[in-house]
């Protein structure tokens, strides 16, 4: 969290104000160390003469001396005006802090009662009024604290769908109205995430606990007509703080991160399942931070990082499980930062980097298992950084290379296993990445298609 952690909220620095005396002798003695230095710099910029000691005191001069020892008086006066002044300000908005903290966690209390009732307008209500509270906190400790409410809720346990059986008709119209609760708490996280940082109503910046929570934007047919229930994080910029979504299910229905920016702190997927729904990255920015995927399942639907930029910090998909459904990578541009697949396992989805760019940084497949599914690199561009796929395991399904163009930066298949499946380079271009063809020079059962121009150097 995005928080000023090294100063004091304004009711403890109320606590350290001088005492009066002490506050006006060193105000009285810096003012007249002031007066002093500029009579001083004035005496020796108009260069004036030594005072004649010899000289009268006259009438014009006693009345002068008068009138400079009633300002003197008159400033000491207004300097002690000033310093109470300023004292009855600092503990006049040290009081209206406390006023603002206790007005604050009453209204806290009251929306905390309402999340808890057994109506799901009520709890709605509960879900507004926590928001606004976010958004009107004096601090950010306390705009933090309902947020964490928020993320509270989303964790709780909750009977699952019922289904359409007329026999249990009311426990569906619960169900479905308290997921409808649910579902506004996302939307309002999404839209506060839209808010640029530093504006009233923006939480980008704090910490989102969304662990082990079922998102599950479902679609239905109504009639003619199609819905979609769609959780929304579009354009949302995860910049700072932490957003744990380690553990969550992703069910069904939309969830959105399209055109969404993590340029700092940690998102993290990692132990996620995604089993149904479609979870969209469509260009999504990755430029600084850390996002993990590692130890995910994608046994269903599909997860789009299509035309997606990393162009920074790191994404983690290490050990994560590909065993149905799809993961695009298509138009994707690795450009910086890493991106690791190590220990990942590519067993029955289909995997596409069809127009991907691999202009820079690190993407790293080591141990990586290819035992089933498809994995494509069509068209793919590797010409900087590192694609590393040393060590890797190719012993079923399909990995297509068919016209990657293979122009520069380093592409290593050292250690690389092939017992079967099928890899093919076909009309791929540019020389034969690094270990290659010693790699595959003994495929067993395995379809290895290699450019002619790669095989007569081996010969």
């Amino acid at each position: 969290m995005a928080s000023n952690q090294g100063a004091p909220p304004p009711s403890e620095r109320e606590l350290r104000l001088w005492k009066v005396g002490r506050a006006l002798t060193l105000a009285f003695v810096a003012a007249v160390l002031v007066a002093g230095g500029i009579f001083y710099g004035l005496v020796v910029l108009l260069d004036f003469k030594e005072i004649d000691t010899a000289a009268k005191l006259d009438a014009k001069t006693l009345f002068d001396l008068v009138k400079l020892s009633f300002g003197v008086v008159a400033g000491a006066g207004a300097l002690v005006a000033l310093v109470v002044a300023y004292r009855r300000q600092r503990v006049d908005e040290a009081g209206a802090h406390r006023e603002a903290t206790r007005l604050h966690t009453e209204r806290f209390s009251q929306a905390v009662d309402k999340l808890g009732s057994d109506s799901p307008a009520v709890r709605l209500g509960g879900v507004h009024a926590l928001a606004g509270l976010a958004d009107d906190a004096p601090t950010q400790d306390l705009r933090q604290t309902c947020i964490d409410v928020l993320c509270a809720y989303l964790r709780l346990p909750f009977a699952p769908d019922p289904g359409e059986d007329p026999a249990h008709q009311e426990e569906r119209h619960r169900y479905l109205a308290l997921r409808a609760v649910r579902h506004t708490i996302l939307r309002l996280i999404g839209d506060h995430l839209r808010r640029p940082m530093g504006t009233q109503r923006s939480w980008q910046g704090c910490d989102l606990d969304l662990t082990g929570v079922v998102i599950d934007g479902i679609m239905s047919f109504s009639g003619a007509k199609f819905s979609s229930c769609m959780v929304d994080f579009s354009g949302a910029t995860f910049s700072d703080g932490s957003a744990h979504f380690n553990g969550a299910t992703f069910s069904s229905g939309i969830v959105n991160f399209s055109g969404a920016t993590f340029t700092g702190g940690t998102v993290d997927f990692s132990g996620a399942t995604f089993t149904g729904a479609l979870v969209d990255f469509t260009r999504a920015t990755f430029s600084g931070g850390v996002v993990h995927f590692d130890r995910a399942t994608f046994s269903g639907g599909m997860v789009n990082f299509n035309a997606a930029a990393f162009s920074g910090g790191t994404v983690n998909f290490s050990g994560a499980a590909f065993s149905d459904g799809a993961v695009n990578f298509s138009g994707a541009a690795f450009c910086d930062g890493a991106v690791y697949f190590e220990d990942a396992a590519f067993s029955g989805s289909a995997v596409y980097f069809n127009g991907a760019a691999f202009s820079g940084g690190t993407v790293l497949f080591h141990h990586a298992a290819f035992s089933g599914g498809m994995v494509k690199f069509t068209g793919a561009d590797f010409s900087g950084g590192m694609v590393h796929f040393v060590d890797a395991v190719y012993s079923g399904g399909t990995v297509d290379f068919t016209g990657a163009a293979f122009s520069g930066g380093r592409v290593n298949f050292g250690g690389a296993v092939l017992s079967g499946g099928t890899v093919d380079f076909t009309g791929a271009a540019g020389p034969a990445p690094n270990e290659l063809l010693t790699a595959f020079s003994t495929p067993g059962s395995a379809t290895v298609v290699l450019p002619p121009a790669w095989l007569t150097p081996v010969a």
